[in-house]
């Protein structure tokens, strides 16, 4: 009763001590100077979401347009990646410039200062995802290898798949999936099997010492030139590069397309038809030799028994060579 009395003579009550007091009247001036407030800036929160919603907008059509500028120049990988990036960095600067139009206190200033707060706490959180982020637009940037292009890092090694934001896929040569990190890329050596267009290989002969080194480096070069595969446009070399304990080491080297499946199928076709070669020429391609010598005055004996041996199987192969001839010229008649 003193409450309403008090009321209607526009008095406020005071405060009694040890007692709950609900005030209607300042509860109604609160929420009344909220709703002043809402509708003085219901035009601000107006513009700032309709800004805010222009901005997507431009975002997207920004990022599509980078991503059909540098696809157009053949870096669609990284026009994907910077077209994102664009899109959302306007988003980002379209958020920042609806919340000053909202709130005409809040200065850009100090959003830039609290963003830049926050900027370092996630940087301290994400701090491996963001060093992979980076590197991801460092390789994209200055592009030591492609999409397609075959390397080797860190114990892998396959075809370039995809290059994300956040790490590197190849398919390895038996077909498994790897993802590398993009830092881990960046940060270490990478082999690019496929930088150019052709790559060399080399395989070692042994040809007797009482061979004719001379033919058999002839026929070596002859044979893997023939082969198919081999680039005509580098020549194939034979060196001479070893001597060893049972025969003379020839070095073959020769050159491919750099691709995997090219290097594998030409390495196999020159084991084979070199050993064919030599085969069909006569030419003794020894095995390693290991005399046993039991008592000192046998080491002439076991040096002519090492001969005889040479001799026997020289003359062996050159039989067989020559039935082979024979059984030629027989079909051939």
């Amino acid at each position: 009763m003193i409450y309403s009395l008090l009321l209607q003579n526009g008095e406020t009550p005071k405060d009694q001590t040890g007692e709950i007091d609900v005030n209607p009247a300042t509860i109604i001036e609160k929420l009344d100077s909220w709703v002043d407030g809402f509708v003085k800036a219901l035009p601000n929160i107006v513009i700032g979401i309709l800004v805010f919603i222009a901005m997507l907008y431009i975002g997207r059509w920004l990022g599509k347009l980078v991503k059909k500028l540098l696809k157009n120049k053949g870096r669609q990988n990284f026009g994907d990646l910077l077209g994102s990036f664009t899109r959302y960095l306007i988003i980002l600067f379209g958020v920042a410039i609806a919340l000053t139009i909202m709130a005409p206190n809040l200065s850009p200033a100090d959003l830039i200062a609290s963003m830049g707060v926050s900027s370092v706490a996630i940087g301290f959180a994400f701090q491996d995802i963001l060093q992979n982020w980076l590197a991801g637009i460092l390789i994209l940037l200055r592009q030591p290898f492609e999409i397609g292009d075959q390397i080797e890092v860190n114990g892998y090694e396959g075809t370039v798949d995809e290059i994300r934001t956040r790490a590197t896929i190849i398919t390895t040569y038996d077909g498994q999936r790897v993802v590398i990190p993009n830092n881990t890329v960046y940060n270490n050596s990478v082999k690019v099997k496929t930088a150019h267009k052709l790559i060399r290989s080399q395989y070692d002969v042994g040809v007797g010492y009482d061979e004719d080194f001379l033919e058999a480096m002839k026929i070596l070069k002859e044979t893997v030139t023939q082969i198919e595969g081999v680039s005509s446009e580098k020549p194939v070399e034979t060196l001479v590069w070893d001597q060893a304990d049972s025969w003379l080491t020839i070095r073959v080297r020769w050159w491919t397309k750099s691709d995997r499946a090219s290097v594998v199928h030409v390495w196999s076709d020159v084991i084979l038809k070199t050993q064919q070669a030599m085969d069909d020429a006569g030419i003794d391609l020894p095995f390693p030799t290991v005399v046993e010598v039991q008592n000192a005055h046998d080491l002439r004996e076991a040096r002519e028994d090492l001969k005889e041996n040479r001799e026997s199987h020289k003359s062996s192969m050159s039989q067989k060579t020559k039935e082979n001839k024979e059984d030629s010229g027989k079909e051939n008649i």
